[in-house]
């Protein structure tokens, strides 16, 4: 990882919930030779952050502290110290536009764990571009919001494409398990801010499944029947009874944006679905109207006011203890693309046992090595600028394989 930056990267927001999270899989499992600073607004917390992390590891290279305000005029220099930063600090809607802008113009690849699909729309005409012709890769959404699904189904697309020698034409994924010690006060902030800051119109235009795609959408994509436009459920074979996710819109979006980025690895006719596996149709229904009536509500001030009142702080979330028995699991499914009555079909499966929020700063640390190994092959693959995680191919899944997040795929006959 020779560079002529000072840094090797600069983790942005190490005092955060994710953040800290993220700093501490780094002095616990990253090579001990890293060249890394702690960047922030306050000194003093950026300083007992380090002291945590030099009590955690006292054997290797400690961090440098960086105070940075989170405008261009000091996040440039920043930008221009180090080959990536990996950035932690959210809502990114209202914070991080000037992060990715400095990343872009001085070809510093970045990375953060964003799941807001508004806000990445926004920035793609912008900033994609520019990174491009100055050598950036950016990816935003390498949290929960939306590896597991992106990185699942481009490992689905591969054994399709190695063992039958085609495309894909359909990929379904599912949050089939998850137990969960709650969310932080980082996303509750993120998910009420957005409601309030982002007008109807848009909310309605990054529902598209399309919304974030790099190349026109296949010109015939499947129909949703009328029994799931109505209950919000569906069955799927392999999968089961499938309903609603929360994730879904952001999830479905940069899965559509990895497969128009790379088109001639997924198939020209590439269509993907995500849901929510549930026990019964009963169930599914219950939640799909919930979920719908719980946004509705959201759009409403003085719910978020009242729901602000109830929940962790932005910084704080569940303590580790509480997340002992955590644990995450995805199902997916994807069918050839042939012109056969029963095509073979490719399952996987992506396995995590631990809290979300531990293993989105998985995500990010695991990202950011394989960027700055993999660098060449990352932009042969995506051609660069705003791509996704599924363009970190299979050296991601290999090293998240090592650190406890297991994906398996295989292939069944019909």
């Amino acid at each position: 990882m020779a560079s002529e930056n000072m840094f090797d990267f600069v983790l942005l927001g190490p005092t955060g919930y994710t953040g800290r999270l993220c700093a501490e899989h780094i002095v616990q499992h990253l090579p001990t030779d890293i060249k890394w600073a702690l960047a922030g607004r306050s000194a003093g917390k950026l300083e007992a952050v380090a002291r945590e992390l030099r009590d955690l590891n006292p054997d290797r290279i400690q961090p440098e502290i960086l105070t940075v305000q989170l405008v261009e005029t000091e996040l440039r220099p920043l930008a221009q110290k180090t080959r990536l930063i990996i950035n932690c600090v959210g809502p990114y809607h209202l914070y991080s536009t000037p992060v990715v802008q400095v990343c872009a113009e001085t070809g510093t690849h970045y990375v953060d764990v964003t799941g807001e699909t508004p806000w990445i729309r926004q920035l793609i005409p912008k900033y994609h571009e520019p990174a491009r012709l100055n050598g950036a890769i950016i990816i935003p959404s390498l949290g929960i919001e939306s590896t597991p699904p992106d990185i699942l189904t481009w490992s689905l697309v591969k054994t399709i494409r190695e063992q039958l020698s085609t495309g894909t034409k359909e990929a379904i994924s599912c949050v089939h398990e998850v137990k969960s010690s709650g969310p932080s006060g980082g996303t509750l902030a993120t998910i009420l801010t957005t409601l309030e800051t982002t007008n109807i119109t848009d909310l309605i235009k990054s529902a598209d499944p399309f919304a974030l795609a790099a190349s026109e959408p296949p010109k015939q994509t499947p129909r949703r029947s009328l029994s799931e436009l109505v209950s919000g459920v569906t069955s799927v074979s392999d999968l089961g009874t499938l309903t609603t996710s929360p994730s879904g819109m952001a999830d479905t979006a940069i899965v559509h944006r990895s497969s128009t980025l790379m088109r001639e690895f997924y198939g020209p006719r590439f269509y993907f679905r995500h849901y929510a596996h549930v026990r019964n149709a009963f169930v599914g229904v219950v939640f799909h109207y919930a979920f719908l009536v719980g946004i509705v509500l959201l759009t409403l001030s003085p719910v978020r006011w009242l729901v602000s009142k109830f929940v962790y702080a932005p910084g704080q979330g569940p303590r580790k203890e509480d997340c002992a028995r955590d644990m995450v699991e995805y199902r997916a499914v994807a069918i050839p693309d042939v012109d056969t009555p029963k095509p073979k079909r490719a399952l996987g499966r992506l396995i995590y046992n631990g809290d979300m929020y531990t293993l989105t700063a998985v995500f990010l640390a695991e990202a950011a090595m394989v960027i700055l190994y993999h660098e060449a092959k990352i932009k042969k693959v995506s051609r660069g600028g705003m791509v996704t995680p599924a363009t970190l191919g299979q050296e991601f899944v290999d090293r998240l394989d090592k650190v406890g997040c297991h994906i398996e795929t295989r292939l069944v006959d019909n």
